[in-house]
């Protein structure tokens, strides 16, 4: 009886365990999509549209949502790395460079309001 109800014991903390890490993996989740969505608004949102939706404010900039249809989102981790320039037809493109915490954000927003 007593092996028993340390193996029920047992198997509570380890569900609990496995509930808390799922727990903090989604909050670590959503404060990384806060801090992407926030990069993209201070950084991006003067030429392109950075949310699920709307216009961007220079038509020559593409909407954040749509960028997989033309690149795939990992190409542009060694970009914003190394520096992204790119030039529109119009004002250019300034030249941004993030660190890896970042870039992880960045990129992990983008994932998450691609429409196909």
């Amino acid at each position: 009886m007593v092996r028993f109800a340390a193996a029920s014991a047992l198997a509570a903390l380890l569900a609990l365990a496995a509930f808390s890490a799922a727990s903090i993996a989604h909050a670590a989740g959503a404060d990384a999509l806060k801090f992407g969505e926030s990069i993209a608004r201070a950084n991006c949102a003067r030429c392109h549209a950075v949310g699920v939706a709307g216009k961007s404010p220079n038509p020559k900039s593409p909407p954040f949502r749509y960028l997989s249809r033309k690149y795939p989102l990992s190409s542009l981790e060694e970009a914003l790395g190394e520096g992204i320039l790119v030039g529109h037809e119009g004002p250019e493109m300034p030249q941004f460079q993030f660190d890896t915490g970042q870039i992880e954000a960045l990129l992990a927003y983008l994932g998450s309001i691609q429409k196909k």
